[in-house]
């Protein structure tokens, strides 16, 4: 059973620690900075990529105002199709869902595709409870599941390990898993695949029961997808006599117009890829082809909160290609397990807090996890304004404010730790209402500038530690363009 983000601490103390990894910094450093080189360049080769963004923002956008209806329409294509259709309404709901839907089987072993949505709810560590074991087949997954770790980057989830740490965790836990290691493995890539292969093509051809995520549905033929670059997906989602899966009600898309403008721009933004290695498509079950019997677990678990938001239900455009993370220096320094929850980076930031709220002391600080220097915008395949997002939310920690929460609309008070930000704002409003004490108070900070300390003290110590105090001129701008242009003023 692989870890959990249960009791983590908020994110500056989480960071303040894994900052100080130096080994972490320099797997995150090299990792991160190949992935987005290769990016760049795949997305250079389209003219249209601007278009295809907007496209692509636009699709989920009208999907999002119309989710009622394409989730109804789904249901109906799939229930046609042969599957069977089961609504989650939170993490507790969907994993008891799935725990009984294996019980029903007469299994106790099930296989498992990548997952963000089973992350998310903590399906693994739910089914270990109810006596059932699930086997990450993802290459990466597999290194985190063995090394009983947790993931800490959408796409590479072991991205926080090297070679050398994944031969070493091969080697003590493969054999506790089913298939041992191969004796004197040592930590080339090749190897190390090929330890992989026969460890899980030991699980493919006895696994009667799988679970899955899916990057797509299409709701106007009840279609699931699911892109991959190693296989396993193909033969989890091919070889068990029956297929569970459990997907987040945004990933629905209307028809299969509007999925081809994704499957260009998932690739290109996730692995630097023209097209995915493996596209999986499979609507409800057909005779002597694939899984006999289909379920689908739609989840809400916050979802349909953070769309009755109308600046942070953008997040929900996410396609889960990890580009931002890719971009962004705070989690190339702090990396992925800082931010408490499966989805890190700057993402997971805007994300995780409109799903799960606000209350906890982690959940509070991730909307700071950030410069919001804006890179992250810049490369979303959707145009998610993810700094708009976190200036929002930041908003909401400190003002608190009307939100919905489980579909009822109720107002947050205030997070506790802020009152010193709250009246420093307060007051800043006053002097840029008031310009005659705006200027008072520069003139004020000019002719003292000599006696300001280099840190803060008190509540504005936290800031300063991380960062210089910025010198006050000598001379405000105002004063300076009165005392230079104030002739030409008056002519």
């Amino acid at each position: 059973m692989s870890g959990t983000y249960l009791g983590m601490p908020a994110f500056p103390a989480a960071a303040a620690s894994s900052t100080q990894d130096a080994r972490l910094r320099g797997n995150l450093r090299h990792a991160t900075h190949t992935i987005r080189d290769k990016r760049a360049k795949a997305v250079a080769e389209l003219d249209d990529w601007a278009r295809l963004r907007a496209a692509g923002a636009a699709v989920k956008d009208r999907t999002l105002r119309h989710l009622d209806h394409y989730l109804e329409q789904l249901e109906e294509s799939v229930t046609a199709a042969g599957g069977q259709v089961h609504w989650a309404a939170d993490a507790a709901e969907a994993n008891a869902i799935v725990a009984r839907l294996v019980r029903e089987t007469g299994e106790r072993e099930v296989v498992k595709v990548k997952s963000m949505a089973t992350q998310e709810t903590g399906l693994n560590r739910a089914l270990a409870e109810a006596g059932i074991s699930a086997y990450e087949t993802d290459l990466a997954e597999l290194i985190v599941q063995l090394g009983d770790d947790l993931p800490s980057h959408i796409l590479v989830p072991a991205i926080h390990r090297n070679r050398g740490e994944i031969r070493d965790i091969f080697r003590e836990q493969m054999a506790r898993w089913g298939r041992p290691a191969p004796e004197n493995l040592s930590d080339a890539p090749a190897e190390l695949a090929e330890a992989a292969r026969l460890h899980l093509r030991e699980k493919f051809l006895t696994a009667k029961v799988a679970v899955s995520g899916a990057n797509f549905m299409v709701a106007d033929t009840g279609t699931l997808v699911v892109v991959e670059s190693e296989g396993n997906g193909r033969m989890c989602l091919t070889l068990p006599e029956t297929l569970i899966s459990v997907v987040g009600i945004e990933k629905v898309v209307p028809t299969w117009q509007d999925l081809e403008i994704f499957l260009q721009l998932l690739p290109r933004s996730s692995t630097a890829e023209r097209m995915n290695p493996y596209t999986s498509m499979w609507t409800g079950t057909t005779d002597g082809d694939g899984p006999r019997t289909f379920h689908l677990v739609l989840l809400d678990n916050g979802r349909t909160d953070t769309l009755a938001d109308t600046v942070g239900r953008q997040a929900l455009r996410c396609i889960r290609c990890s580009a931002c993370l890719n971009v962004c220096p705070v989690y190339e320094r702090a990396g992925g397990h800082a931010y408490g929850s499966a989805y890190p980076g700057p993402i997971g930031a805007i994300l995780t807090p409109q799903l799960r709220g606000t209350a906890s002391e982690l959940d509070a600080s991730l909307p700071y996890a950030s410069s919001l220097c804006g890179a992250c915008y810049e490369v979303c395949p959707v145009a998610i304004d993810i700094p708009e997002v976190l200036v929002h939310l930041r908003e909401r920690v400190v003002q608190g404010g009307r939100v919905t929460r489980r579909g009822v609309k109720t107002v947050l008070k205030p997070a506790k730790g802020h009152a010193a930000e709250r009246a420093a704002m307060r007051a800043a409003g006053f002097a840029f209402d008031h310009p005659g004490a705006l200027r008072a108070g520069q003139r004020l900070a000019a002719r003292t500038r000599r006696l300001h300390p280099r840190r803060l003290p008190g509540p504005g110590r936290a800031w300063t530690d991380t960062r210089d105090l910025p010198p006050v001129p000598a001379e405000s701008f105002r004063d300076w363009w009165r005392r230079t242009r104030g002739e030409e003023r008056t002519k």
